[in-house]
């Protein structure tokens, strides 16, 4: 039989490094290391200038050739290390670039199954998904999951991959045609990093692929916390979301689609403050509305919300489909 897209097997030759940003992962580091397995060729310890020496540490104990420990000056963040690991596997000349954290709740061993889908050219960048079935996310703390929910939305919205689930999982593969295309001194450099990953890939039109996998909580202290990356996060897609929706609707793709994102846009809250303002006024006066004013405020937010929910079905399918690592980036 003949070889076709899916059965093309992924043991094609490519140098696959590991970029694994640190700051404080003393106690889980040297397990990380000695989980990555043959098929890596290079990996890139990132101190993101770790108060606890990471980096000192890992040079003094690991003793994997493989290794290659990068410091940064001063502390950028989870983004940023990534950003400096990614510099240096492109500087060296890999094909395909992993980021593994260093607190161990990614297996190592999973290093395979994700970049699989690149090996096969179905994919330009794949992450892990926590929440591919229904039990996936046991051990998962509750407010993580609740929080993960939300940002899975705002991440919809701002990236346009409306099948990608667990958009802030830091376990990710990226072809190094695809991560030369990037714009990495703009991208951010904290914990935001992931999330406006997936919205400079849409800019490219690169091909997104969900990985299951099932994450490992234990004894590992989160430096993430909520309440004080709400506002960024928040703030963050609603900025992307607005970039996204004019570059591609305004600039790249005028057509019907834009038309209705306007119209349902304008009709949806007219129609609310004419009806509010008529219902205050009511009140006021205590004078009832007509039924013709009730129905004045009722035909626009009818019809704007069904021009934002076709505008949205137009949204969700357009998803792109080839790999642009197969292409020439000069025929872009």
């Amino acid at each position: 039989m003949p070889e076709t897209d899916q059965t093309r097997p992924d043991t094609e030759a490519l140098n696959v490094a590991v970029v694994v940003p640190c700051y404080r992962e003393k106690n889980h580091i040297l397990d990380v290391l000695a989980g990555i397995g043959d098929d890596v060729t290079t990996i890139y310890v990132v101190d993101d200038a770790c108060p606890d020496g990471t980096g000192d540490f890992v040079e003094e104990n690991a003793k994997d050739p493989r290794i290659k420990v990068c410091r940064n000056p001063a502390n950028q963040g989870v983004g940023g290390a990534t950003l400096s690991g990614y510099r240096a596997a492109l500087a060296d000349g890999c094909d395909i670039i992993v980021k593994l954290d260093g607190d161990g709740q990614m297996d190592p061993a999973l290093i395979h199954s994700l970049i699989a889908p690149i090996r096969r050219h179905e994919a330009d960048y794949t992450k892990g998904n926590r929440l591919h079935r229904r039990d996936a996310a046991r051990g998962m703390p509750f407010v993580r999951l609740l929080g993960n929910m939300g940002l899975t939305l705002m991440s919809k919205l701002s990236s346009g991959y409306w099948d990608i689930m667990d958009p802030t999982n830091g376990f990710t593969a990226i072809h190094a045609d695809v991560a030369r295309q990037l714009p990495i001194d703009d991208m951010a450099k904290g914990y935001f990093f992931e999330s406006d990953m997936l919205f400079r890939l849409s800019g490219l039109n690169a091909v997104v692929r969900d990985v299951p996998m099932r994450a490992r909580y234990g004894e590992e202290v989160s430096h993430l916390v909520v309440h004080r990356v709400f506002g960024p996060f928040f703030f963050g897609h609603l900025r992307n979301t607005w970039r996204r929706l004019i570059d591609t609707y305004f600039v790249r793709e005028v057509g019907i689609a834009s038309l209705e994102l306007i119209l349902g846009a304008l009709l949806l809250p007219a129609g609310a403050f004419y009806g509010a303002f008529h219902w205050w006024r009511s009140i006021a006066t205590g004078v009832p509305a007509t039924a013709g004013t009730a129905i004045l405020s009722a035909m626009p937010i009818i019809v704007g919300v069904q021009l934002l929910l076709a505008f949205i079905g137009h949204d969700t399918r357009r998803q792109p489909t080839q790999p642009i690592h197969l292409t020439d980036p000069d025929d872009i």
